[in-house]
This record gives C-alpha cells, sequence and structure tokens, in this order.
C-alpha cells in the first residue's frame, strides 16, 4: 500500500481518544483533523494525539479535509445526522459508534446514504475482535458444547449502552444468526436518559434465535455484570465476561479457562481498537469481504433491542423484522402508554458534558 489512509474524527470524548489509539497504532492510517463543538475539548485532545487541524464544524472538515475515513464518536442521537453528513463528502468508510442509532427508521437512513454513496459503514462493536469472543465463536461452530440451547447476559448502565455489546454477542457467537421474535418487559418511572436519549430503568428480554435456542437479556435486576453471555448446551457451558472466557464441556475434565493473548492491562480493550482499526484496512483493500463490525451486524443488535421496547409497549411478542422505524420507547412515554411517574429528567452521563451545561436533554 502506497500512502496511509487519511482519518478524521468527529467528536473527542473518551470513546474518540480508543478510536484514536487505533488509528495512530495502526500502520496504514494516520490521524488528520479532529472537530469538536466545544474548544477545550478540541484542543485538549489535538495536544494529546498531535492533531494540528482542528473544526469546530465537523462538515467544514469534512469539505476541506475530504478524509478516506470517518470515525463518528458523537452521543447516540447524532449518529445518524453525522453519517448521512459525512457520506454525502464520499470517504471510503464510516467507522459510527454503538449503538448505531436511536431507530431503526435512524439505522437505515444511515445504511441507505453509505450505500448511494459508495461507502463501507461500520459500527463500533470492537468487542468483536477479543480473541475470547472469537474463541467461543470457534467452540460454539465446532459443536464442543453440544446443540447451543440457551445465552444469558446481564447487563448493568443500560440495555441501549452496555447491553448493545452484549446481544452483538449473542448475535456474533451463533454465527451473525437471524433472530425471529423478541418478548420484552420495560419498567421506567423516572425520566431516564442516557447520551442524551431516552432509556430504560430497567427491563428484562427474551430473544427467540433459529433452532429453538433462546437469549435473555435483562439490566439492572441484580448485581451480576457481564459484557457477554452465558451460553448452555446440551454438552456444555461457556461463560464469556468481556475478553476472558471459562468453559466446562463433557470432555474438559471440568471447568478451563481460555487464556486469550490480546489482553493488555493499559487500556480498557486490550488490542480490540488496534485490530478494529486493521480490519477496516483489510475491508478497504479487498482482503476481508464480510467485515465482522459492518453496518448490518450494528442494525441485527439495535433491533432486538428496538423490539424490548415494542413488545413492552404493544403487550405482545414482536416478529421479527419489525415493522416500526419510530423508537418505540419514545412513542409509549410521549404517548402516555408509559407514563413517567417520577418526574424529572436526568441524563446518567450528564457529568462527561464540559462548560456549564449539566445534560443535553431538553427541558420537558
Amino acid at each position: 500500500m502506497s500512502a496511509p489512509y487519511r482519518v478524521a474524527i468527529i467528536a473527542s470524548g473518551r470513546i474518540a481518544r480508543e478510536h484514536a489509539r487505533g488509528w495512530q497504532a495502526c500502520e496504514h492510517t494516520e490521524i488528520v483533523a479532529i472537530a469538536d463543538t466545544h474548544p477545550e475539548a478540541l484542543a485538549v485532545f489535538g495536544n494529546d494525539f498531535n492533531v494540528s487541524k482542528r473544526y469546530l464544524d465537523y462538515r467544514e472538515m469534512m469539505e476541506k479535509e475530504r478524509p478516506d475515513i470517518v470515525s463518528i464518536c458523537s452521543w447516540d442521537p447524532m449518529h445518524a445526522e453525522m453519517t448521512v453528513a459525512a457520506a454525502a463528502f464520499k470517504p471510503k468508510a464510516i467507522l459510527c459508534e454503538k449503538p448505531m442509532a436511536v431507530s431503526l427508521g435512524e439505522a437505515d437512513a444511515m445504511m441507505v446514504a453509505c450505500d448511494r454513496n459508495g461507502v463501507k459503514l461500520a459500527i463500533g462493536h470492537q468487542r468483536r475482535f477479543y480473541s475470547s469472543w472469537t474463541e467461543a465463536k470457534r467452540m460454539v461452530a465446532a459443536g464442543e458444547i453440544g446443540k447451543p440451547v440457551r445465552l444469558w447476559s446481564a447487563v448493568r448502565a443500560g440495555m441501549m449502552n452496555t447491553g448493545t455489546h452484549c446481544l452483538d454477542f449473542q448475535l456474533y457467537v451463533l454465527g451473525n444468526a437471524q433472530p425471529l421474535w423478541v418478548m420484552g418487559a420495560v419498567e421506567r418511572h423516572t425520566d431516564h436518559y442516557i447520551f442524551g436519549h431516552r432509556v430504560e430503568d430497567r427491563c428484562v428480554g427474551m430473544i427467540g434465535y433459529p433452532n429453538d435456542v433462546e437469549g435473555v437479556i435483562e439490566n439492572e435486576l441484580n448485581n451480576r455484570y457481564e459484557v457477554g453471555a452465558t451460553l448452555y448446551g446440551t454438552d456444555g457451558i461457556i461463560e464469556v465476561n468481556d475478553n476472558s472466557l471459562r468453559y466446562m464441556t463433557a470432555t474438559s475434565g471440568g471447568w478451563q479457562t481460555f487464556d486469550p493473548p490480546d489482553k493488555d492491562p493499559g487500556y480498557n480493550y486490550g488490542r480490540a481498537h488496534i485490530d478494529q482499526a486493521y480490519g477496516i484496512v483489510d475491508w478497504l483493500e479487498g482482503r476481508v469481504e464480510d467485515y465482522r463490525g459492518q453496518a448490518k451486524y450494528g442494525r441485527a443488535a439495535l433491533e432486538i433491542m428496538m423490539a424490548v421496547y415494542e413488545s413492552a409497549r404493544c403487550n405482545e411478542r414482536v416478529n421479527l423484522p419489525m415493522q416500526t422505524r419510530a423508537n418505540p420507547l419514545d412513542v409509549a412515554v410521549e404517548t402516555g402508554a408509559m407514563p413517567v411517574t417520577r418526574p424529572g429528567a436526568y441524563d446518567e452521563r450528564a457529568f462527561l458534558v464540559r462548560g456549564e451545561g449539566m445534560s443535553w436533554v431538553k427541558n420537558k
């Protein structure tokens, strides 16, 4: 390859720093510009990562810099607008943070915009690059725990936050299975937001996968917390939590532990963001056709979460693909089907907002 791919980053918060670490560690990419509406955030990020071209308007950055790759690291409600806008400048690829969007309609708009402009769209489910996740996927495909029966994910910090990784794990470990149905229950008495959009106080969802495999996701119901799942098969069990894995099979002689080679105690995600960067380059250069983080897989995780909300709104099992394109939780709250009984909007990530602003939630 001749010259490195030129990368521009939109928004400069915590996750942007992980993206930047990945792009800087990849020998085929270089960060050429950063955009953020907050001058202080822009300056700190630019200094820390030695990025001299800094913009307060990301559209101006796209117009002037014409990057090959764009990382979108903004809060969730901005993902769709920024992806559609960035795609109009025809970069080669866009890496948008998870969750992909806050409604299926937004996700579909992102995919259409990228498709019509010839842009490859990836979603930041970087944990798909964990060796433990890939080993679990291999073990399931090889039949080492027999036939999968149930996957159980325990979530804290929100279904649309940590939960999107857990659902992505369920899909990934089952070979990107196509879910058939979702049944969900949602509790929301407070006016609870995260990263600028409504979320539940607690929820639980059951997912029907092909071959009578069932998935479960629960949020804030107990003290269990795992970014992954426990997989129960007819002949064994696999437990995955972040980049750790232990298993027991019919031939293992009790519990065994898989030692991942890509753990890095100095960083939250080990090599995941670095391998994500290399993976996107491989995708662009045709060495990988079915890139593991592409948008259709990010949309699949989003659809399950939207279906949990839709099931609670309609009091029924929701068959997939879903017909509702709006966010069902927004619809339920705004129509009074799920009223706020403890008023006072709050965003649990308000502490991340710089300056005088305490939250991006609009006054109700």
